[in-house]
């Protein structure tokens, strides 16, 4: 009776519940209109979308570019977008395997990162290889590649990704003392504005707050509702050439919608990955107007931008 009454009250509970080879039968359409009432509380309109998140399902549906999977390729998309703005925004690459037991740590150095090709978010950060718990990290990495982002929110550029892990450079800005995420959203070619990821390790949590062009604070979220003083601080010392790579990589995708990630990393600008699909398009943490405003850019018919 306890469980039905949680499913009653947070009928997303039902989504976990159900299991995933049953859903993985469910037509696309079918399947987004289920999950996105579950989630959002609220009925999926893909004839007349309006919203953002609206719109992010209906592009996951109807804007399928095969040029997609090579862009949410962790590995892949380095060289794709190297020939477009250059090596020197490129985060080195150490190593790419098939499996965990592959790869051969005595040959990567004291500080490295890890993480799948075909996810998201699954990201292994070795500090220190003298105390590194390789157990814990084959676990997690193992967990990683039998991930399937397209089943679990049909994000379907992801479902012919090679599933590999890739190691990196480990990257630390000397000021910070953090890796500061810029994830500039770009409709149909052109950067609107950059959400700005600081403090991830923190006792408060991630931190996420919305800046235009000349760094003003776009109140688009409830953390940014609940901001106020001077965020200059915050400001990046290369935003204007982080804007200018942005439109360079959205244009060339000719999406709808791109969010594209960088870092500045000691005054360096590095690329991070590119997302079609913010929180798969089940974003309750942006404010209302602020869904309604995204949704206006997103022109879904118009690609010739």
């Amino acid at each position: 009776m306890n469980k039905l009454w949680q499913y009653i009250k947070e009928p997303w509970r039902i989504v976990v519940a159900f299991d995933r080879h049953v859903w993985s039968i469910v037509p696309d359409k079918l399947f987004l209109k289920c999950i996105y009432r579950c989630l959002m509380g609220k009925k999926l309109d893909l004839k007349n979308p309006q919203t953002f998140n609206e719109k992010l399902q209906w592009l996951k549906l109807y804007d399928r570019c095969p040029e997609y999977t090579t862009m949410v390729d962790k590995y892949a998309v380095k060289q794709w977008v190297a020939d477009r703005i250059g090596e020197e925004y490129i985060i080195p690459t150490l190593g790419v395997w098939d499996s965990f037991d592959d790869i051969d740590f005595d040959q990567l150095p004291g500080q490295f990162v890890l993480k799948c090709t075909h996810s998201s978010g699954d990201v292994v950060i070795c500090k220190d290889k003298s105390s590194f718990d390789k157990t814990q990290s084959r676990a997690q990495l193992i967990e990683c590649l039998n991930k399937d982002l397209y089943t679990i929110a049909r994000e379907w550029p992801y479902k012919n990704v090679p599933r590999r892990i890739i190691a990196e450079q480990y990257m630390e800005d000397q000021e910070t003392q953090e890796l500061r995420d810029y994830k500039f959203f770009c409709f149909n070619g052109a950067p609107d504005c950059v959400m700005l990821c600081y403090d991830r390790y923190s006792d408060l949590g991630t931190k996420f707050l919305f800046f235009d062009e000349n760094w003003e604070l776009k109140k688009y979220n409830f953390r940014g509702m609940q901001t106020s003083g001077d965020l200059s601080y915050l400001k990046p010392y290369n935003i204007n050439e982080m804007f200018r790579l942005a439109e360079v990589l959205a244009k060339e995708t000719k999406a709808p919608f791109l969010r594209v990630d960088l870092y500045e990393i000691n005054h360096r600008v590095y690329f991070g990955e590119l997302t079609f699909y913010p929180a798969s398009g089940f974003d309750n943490n942006i404010l209302p107007e602020a869904d309604k405003y995204f949704g206006n850019k997103v022109r879904l018919f118009d690609n010739n931008f």
